[in-house]
């Protein structure tokens, strides 16, 4: 069984360098927090998921979820597993302290949402989208369905879904199908059916509770006639308990790849009872609450299966003994050579680079929603808007990489199962697809987020890192290497940014932005790294950990920053190659 020891010193680091977390902690809304008791609450957290959750990731992967008389049924394992999670108050460390939550800044709760995915991908899908649908309720929700819901959802004794996706809409949500027909009593009748529903249905809670698109009659085509229900599997009697069975049915369980424990499930629902969530033909826009928040949390699977394939894999080549390393007389751990060290700093500082980009965008998110001014409060959401989609795609497609090198470092025994590093491959494959696919997230980046206020909140970031500089030249010759490269890389990125927003051609604009997003990540991620070099060179003499901080950092900027201009060339070459070659021809072909 492959062991995991969540990162909690190397978290912290990031809260304070990156995340400023003590400014976010001095809010108004979280004077409740004690700012002593963080670094408390993570070694608590390191524990539980460490002894409690994380045991049960390789037994959910061979047992996965079972479809048994129209009822979904989890590993025996999960079912203790579960309770104890609820009974410790993790699913609730961000919940509003009215329906019972802890109250803490989002930034915190990420950290612990970073062990718990680590812990058990397949397994942390479910809290995960609960609280999606948390924040979703909290904001659109009438004051009847917080009531009735909001509590139970954020102490998981129930837990929630997110139903949108049908056979001919997937990426393309206008096209979904399914009805929703006002009742006399002013419920709805919901009829159609759902696929890819993670966790649609499972045996851990008393209920569960959908969160359904659909269209109204005569609402208006396209996504502007689309609508958002509370459908929930048991109907609530008056006391607030659940109660007669509703007309959802889980059809069929699909085969994956990967993420075996969580259940994705085809649901029919056939004049189900639901309750209509604020306005008619606003689904979309609530429902993209809740999708944003999710993709952020999407962002962070990438970082901890990246998290747990690294430390999986440096154990292993502790441990194995294969030839000899260049000087050595005996038979070295092949992570003496000097390839699987290459292989090692690279999981290592791509790691790291993804922790300083997902925590900076959730602490955006904290600014967003509890500054003190209107200009915080800008300022954290346009933050927010850009990083995003980077924070999605830049983290899912590197934790796909990692997780790829985790293989690769332990040669042969890594394409074996009982290995435990292909699950990590298998199970992060999903994270691209998945909340819109890394490739939506690209066009959303370049079409729609670098021309927020005229191009002004991308050159603003862009800013911020030139202006890293100055102290980066303070350093001297210890930063010296960090400083160049970041210079190139920032000026191969403005190169790109501007040839994007000036370009009229929408075509060659979209055919840019996928390898426009892998450099702005790139950079982005060299950029935290640099934060954190800077952060740590006072400390690294006398300090080993440190020490390796400041090394980290120099890695990235000599072995992976210098791709960001490699990539310039395809950000600006137009679609013409990618068309050239007719449809005929790609496949088979005589």
């Amino acid at each position: 069984m492959a062991n995991y020891t969540p990162p909690v010193r190397d978290i912290m680091f990031t809260l304070n360098t990156v995340a400023d977390v003590d400014s976010i902690l001095a809010l108004p809304d979280f004077a409740h927090v004690d700012p002593g008791t963080i670094e408390d609450v993570l070694d608590e957290a390191a524990r539980f998921f460490s002894e409690v959750f994380a045991p049960t990731n390789e037994v959910g992967d061979q047992k996965g979820a079972l479809l048994e008389d129209g009822n979904v049924i989890t590993p025996d394992e999960f079912k203790p597993v579960w309770k104890k999670l609820v009974e410790a108050g993790w699913t609730a460390v961000t919940g509003s302290t009215e329906y019972g939550g802890h109250g803490f800044p989002k930034t915190i709760g990420l950290t612990v949402s970073e062990m718990m995915t680590s812990a058990n991908l397949a397994f942390s899908l479910n809290p995960m989208l609960t609280g999606s649908g948390i924040t979703l309720l909290d904001r659109h929700g009438s004051d009847e369905l917080r009531d009735q819901y909001l509590a139970k959802l954020i102490s998981c004794e129930w837990t929630g879904t997110m139903v949108l996706t049908e056979t001919e809409a997937g990426s393309d949500v206008g096209a979904v199908r399914t009805k929703a027909v006002r009742n006399p009593d002013g419920s709805y009748a919901i009829s159609g059916t759902k696929i890819f529903i993670t966790w649609g249905d499972h045996d851990l809670t008393d209920n569960i509770i959908h969160l359904v698109l659909a269209r109204t009659p005569d609402a208006p085509a396209g996504t502007r006639g689309i609508s958002l229900f509370i459908v929930p599997k048991f109907l609530l009697q008056d006391d607030g308990t659940p109660g007669e069975r509703n007309s959802v049915e889980t059809v069929s369980l699909e085969h994956k790849l990967g993420i075996h424990a969580s259940p994705t499930c085809v649901m029919a629902f056939n004049n189900a009872t639901g309750y209509i969530v604020g306005d008619e033909n606003q689904g979309m826009r609530y429902m993209f609450t809740m999708m944003n928040q999710a993709r952020l949390e999407v962002g962070l699977e990438g970082l901890s299966i990246a998290e747990r394939s690294y430390q999986h894999a440096a154990e292993y080549a502790k441990g194995r003994i294969q030839g000899r390393a260049v000087g050595s007389t005996e038979l070295s751990p092949i992570i003496d050579h000097i390839d699987v060290r290459r292989m090692l700093m690279t999981m290592k500082a791509l790691t790291e680079a993804m922790r300083g980009l997902i925590y900076d965008a959730a602490a955006a998110e904290d600014r967003l929603e509890h500054g003190e001014d209107e200009s915080t409060r800008s300022a954290g959401g346009e933050r927010l808007a850009l990083l995003t989609p980077v924070a999605k795609a830049w983290c899912t497609d590197r934790g796909v990489e990692i997780a790829s090198i985790g293989v690769q470092v332990l040669g042969g025994m890594g394409f074996i199962e009982e290995a435990g590093a292909a699950q990590f491959y298998r199970d992060a494959r999903i994270a691209p697809i998945y909340e819109g696919t890394n490739g939506i997230q690209a066009l959303d980046l370049v079409m729609r987020k670098l021309r927020l206020s005229d191009g002004a909140v991308v050159d603003r970031y862009l800013d911020e890192i030139e202006a890293l500089d100055a102290q980066l030249s303070g350093a001297g010759a210890d930063l010296s290497d960090v400083r160049h490269q970041l210079v190139l890389a920032v000026a191969s990125v403005r190169e790109a940014t501007a040839w994007l927003n000036e370009s009229e051609d929408v075509r060659a604009r979209m055919a840019g932005a996928t390898p426009y997003l892998e450099m702005f990540g790139t950079l982005a991620g060299g950029y935290y790294l640099a934060r954190q070099a800077l952060a740590a060179l006072p400390d690294a003499d006398a300090d080993s950990w440190m020490a390796a901080k400041v090394a980290t950092s120099r890695f990235y900027a000599i072995n992976l920053l210098p791709k960001v201009h490699g990539l310039l060339p395809s950000v600006v070459g137009g679609p013409q190659l990618l068309t050239a070659v007719p449809d005929v021809h790609l496949g088979a072909s005589r």
